[in-house]
């Protein structure tokens, strides 16, 4: 059923992949009725301690935490040849609270972090010296992130020459794991990214995210029928309809359906005017057949975009955040940052899956 599933996804917690290097991990069917096809797939592999993940436009990252999920470490690489890499790494402060500046160490070499974040606990190698910082963790033995953060160098260079090799740059100046004499004009293009036009804006007079009255069509859909009956401990969650004009003829309306301790998901329809012929939409994903199901969603009359944010834990350092956008025949799917590991990697720092123009 579909309520238990989506359930299921407010429920469980995540986990850290520690095992060796893994087959690819390629996202589901490509997000569809973007007006131009993506060149590359969004890809994700394991390598012992490390995650690599790159997206649709083959900018890649490579993370690791450190002991106890007591920091992180985080590798980020555009693509073309032009890119140069960026480094940022973060920890949780003792009691003490955070210092003012922290050092990502390998093999005794200090790469100093300026702290970036508002929280105080994560920061950026400077960028004169992120490449030398990136080959030190290709070649290194141990490391360290913060006062006390054991960081693992298991599966840093396999990661990092997984990325070159997806970037074509293997034998470059500009190779992470395995630089060469070629130059960097030899480095490919970064591919051409899908482009979605928003409708134009139209007047949300009488919509909203408060105080809405699900139309009557709607409440007789037997998948509404099921949202009603799951929630039906709270009234609070029941009143949580939300409405938005998308066009002339054209409404969306989101109904409350289940919720966790930190989750609230929502179905959403697309209707005729006054809530008229009811169908579900269509939110497509890199992991997955579409559903009509979000969470924590809402939609920016502004922009025209339906977005969500799954947050994998209450602290929300890992989960889902998506965009759609609305084409006026259609939600298409025009940015998506995943981060599937529960590392207390701040959500400015998660790795794109899905880019458009």
């Amino acid at each position: 059923m579909r309520l238990t599933i989506a359930a299921a996804l407010l429920l469980t917690a995540c986990s850290a992949e520690t095992s060796g290097a893994a087959a690819p991990e390629t996202s589901g069917p490509a997000p569809q009725r973007a007006s131009a096809p993506s060149a590359m797939p969004s890809e994700r592999r394991a390598f012992r301690d490390w995650i690599a993940i790159c997206d649709n436009g083959n900018a890649c990252f490579a993370f690791a935490a450190a002991d106890n999920h007591s920091g992180w470490v985080r590798v980020a690489m555009e693509p073309g040849p032009e890119a140069r890499p960026e480094v940022a790494a973060g920890y949780w402060p003792s009691e003490d609270g955070a210092t003012d500046a922290f050092a990502l160490t390998v093999d005794g070499t200090a790469f100093p972090l300026t702290l970036t974040d508002s929280g105080g606990t994560a920061g950026s190698v400077a960028a004169d010296r992120a490449l030398a910082a990136v080959r030190a963790m290709a070649d290194g033995r141990s490391g360290d992130i913060g006062p006390d953060g054991a960081l693992s160098l298991s599966g840093a260079a396999a990661a990092l020459l997984w990325i070159d090799e997806r970037q074509g740059r293997v034998g470059t100046v500009t190779a992470l794991r395995r630089p060469g004499s070629k130059p960097a004009s030899s480095v490919p293009p970064a591919p051409p990214l899908p482009e979605v036009r928003p409708a134009p804006a139209v007047s949300q007079a009488g919509f909203g995210e408060s105080d809405q009255t699900l139309p009557q069509t709607l409440e007789d859909l037997p998948t509404v029928m099921d949202c009603r009956a799951e929630t039906s401990h709270s009234e609070w969650v029941q009143k949580e309809v939300m409405s938005a004009r998308l066009g002339a003829d054209t409404e969306l309306w989101g109904v409350p359906c289940i919720m966790g301790a930190y989750n609230i998901g929502h179905e959403w329809f697309i209707t005729g005017p006054g809530g008229r012929d009811p169908r579900p939409a269509r939110l497509t994903s890199t992991s997955g057949e579409p559903e009509s199901l979000t969470i924590n969603g809402g939609y920016a009359a502004t922009a025209r975009t339906l977005v969500a944010f799954a947050k994998g834990r209450g602290v929300g350092d890992c989960g889902t955040a998506s965009t759609w956008t609305w084409t006026g025949r259609e939600f298409v799917l025009s940015h998506e940052l995943e981060m599937t590991e529960c590392w207390g990697v701040p959500v400015d720092f998660w790795p794109t899956t899905w880019r458009t123009r």
